[in-house]
């Protein structure tokens, strides 16, 4: 069969399964069904398709992904996350748009701790929404840095999805989680920079309102007993990978038992606490496990009917730059993200991304990471954008749609200026691998 008419086929039974509202892991897993019995035909190719699929989850490094996400469930479970604006109430003082300042340091260390964007989300909306609401900040202040520094998570290590790109593309996840670090922070940068821009040009869009200031002793007591101990768990997680004393895995389990030592330490920790962790990584990591499963059968049906190879040999032959198909992969990506959610997305373009940004001659890991801010962007993208149906979830009654993906707008110009900077210095994603 001619490479594109298979390819056709394979993404048109996946497409269809899912508008049948089909969930999207067993879309995937029908889709292969069809797809054995055409390109390998009969028994045999049932029972390479079983092989393929139990070998896809049996590997060592996969134990990354439900400790990392317990890691999260344990740390919002416990609330130990409270602590953490305790802190960052205090260092801000009178700052102008102190709480937008604080959703910004609170999303990225919330980030460096839990690895889920929509905990994330969840966590700053509910902490933060109510008091920038009462205190009259404009949108673009409040519920705009809630939806784009809950997407932090999806960069900054410890990444659930950045290890779950990682077992679909076939890469080193050590490098992949590092390499996110600089343009997370950088990325947190920026959007620091468009809040002190619209504070200066519109002091009214944060009103300012007396606040305690706290002594010098005040906050370094509250430091010392809130901050560091989250310092602790971060270089578990991320330190340990750094200096080459653990693997993902390993630091994935160091950061489990910090966080239990944590909030044990803050008397947090209770049997109800730790048996929802536990429910709730249970049921997240199943439906990665399937997604694992369907895809990296899916990846090797691509490449046995000739898909993936066929498109691959057109796309090199073009004569275009290949940042132009680099655009235009980035371009489909974004697209996919007005609809799909990120794991489907992964699923459906890894298999074909991957093989063509490593024909063109680009750094796997890089292109991940240039994948990984794309689906970040699709979290705050209507009409399907997740962030920001959990931002409405928490959000004012009566609080639209629209005005919440207009509220993202200028950070998600922050994102797009971070891919050009990463195409421009490609080093970015190099500094700590």
């Amino acid at each position: 069969m001619i490479w594109y008419l298979s390819g056709t086929l394979l993404i048109g039974l996946i497409i269809a399964s899912m508008a049948s509202t089909l969930p999207v892991a067993f879309a995937f897993l029908l889709a292969n069904m069809i797809g054995v019995l055409v390109f390998i035909g009969g028994q045999a190719g049932l029972e390479q398709l079983v092989a393929n699929a139990t070998t896809s989850i049996t590997s060592f490094t996969l134990v990354t992904i439900p400790l990392f996400i317990l890691m999260g469930e344990l740390f919002f479970h416990t609330g130990v996350s409270n602590r953490i604006f305790d802190v960052l109430d205090k260092l801000f003082g009178r700052l102008p748009g102190r709480l937008s300042y604080m959703t910004v340091s609170g999303g990225t260390l919330f980030a460096a701790l839990s690895g889920s964007s929509m905990a994330n989300t969840a966590l700053l909306g509910a902490s933060l929404l109510p008091e920038m609401t009462r205190r009259g900040y404009k949108d673009h202040l409040s519920m705009g840095p809630i939806v784009a520094c809950g997407g932090l998570a999806i960069i900054i290590p410890p990444s659930g999805l950045a290890v779950l790109l990682g077992s679909l593309a076939h890469l080193d996840i050590g490098a992949l989680l590092l390499a996110g670090l600089v343009p997370g922070l950088l990325l947190a940068l920026l959007y620091a920079a468009v809040i002190f821009i619209s504070v200066r040009i519109d002091p009214d869009a944060a009103p300012r309102y007396d606040v305690k200031p706290a002594s010098w002793g005040e906050i370094t007591r509250l430091v010392a007993i809130n901050l560091l101990p989250m310092a602790f768990v971060i270089f578990l997680v991320v330190g340990l990978i750094v200096l080459g004393l653990a693997t993902p895995t390993e630091s994935a389990a160091f950061g489990v038992l910090g966080v239990v030592i944590v909030a044990a330490g803050f008397r947090s920790l209770s049997v109800v606490a730790f048996r929802n962790a536990i429910v709730g990584s249970a049921k997240v990591s199943g439906m990665v496990f399937l997604i694992i499963m369907g895809s990296s059968t899916f990846s090797q049906l691509l490449a046995f009917s000739g898909a993936s190879p066929g498109l691959i040999s057109w796309a090199t032959s073009l004569d275009v730059a290949p940042v132009v198909l680099l655009a235009a992969m980035f371009g489909v990506l974004l697209f996919l993200g007005l609809f799909m959610e990120a794991a489907s997305i992964m699923m459906l373009t890894v298999p074909i991304f991957f093989p063509l940004a490593l024909g063109l001659g680009y750094d796997p890991i890089w292109f991940g990471i240039v994948m990984l801010i794309s689906l970040e962007i699709g979290l705050a993208t209507p009409p399907f954008g997740m962030g920001l149906f959990v931002l409405l979830g928490v959000a004012p009654k009566g609080t639209s749609l629209g005005q919440v993906s207009l509220a993202v707008l200028p950070y998600l110009a922050c994102t797009l200026f971070l891919v050009l900077l990463l195409v421009a210095f490609p080093q970015l994603t190099a500094t700590f691998r």
